[in-house]
């Protein structure tokens, strides 16, 4: 799986609803009816950063993500987008 570049701008996707939980978060996707779990209050917060307009690189400092563990944290969203539950702010566009 290829990692997304730090300069990617993204966004959750319009038909994902975001729960947040003690633990993380649940992620439930209203088209695929898929259900994600994210276990890491960092990886919520990154997450939720997302707007479409910032870019992931950022996202990931804001939250206090260190160099050493910025790949962690690409693999995780790379997992998110391809299960839809993240998606780039062109592609919703096209899709309308």
């Amino acid at each position: 799986m290829d990692l997304p570049s730090l300069d990617l701008r993204l966004t959750i996707h319009p038909r994902v609803s975001v729960r947040p939980e003690p633990f993380g978060a649940l992620l439930y996707h209203f088209g695929t009816r898929q259900l994600s779990f994210l276990k890491d209050r960092t990886l919520l917060g990154i997450v939720q950063r997302l707007d479409g307009t910032m870019p992931l690189g950022m996202a990931l400092e804001l939250e206090g993500v260190t160099a050493d563990r910025v790949d962690r944290y690409r693999r995780a969203i790379a997992t998110l987008m391809a299960s839809s539950m993240l998606t780039s702010p062109a592609s919703n566009e096209a899709a309308a």
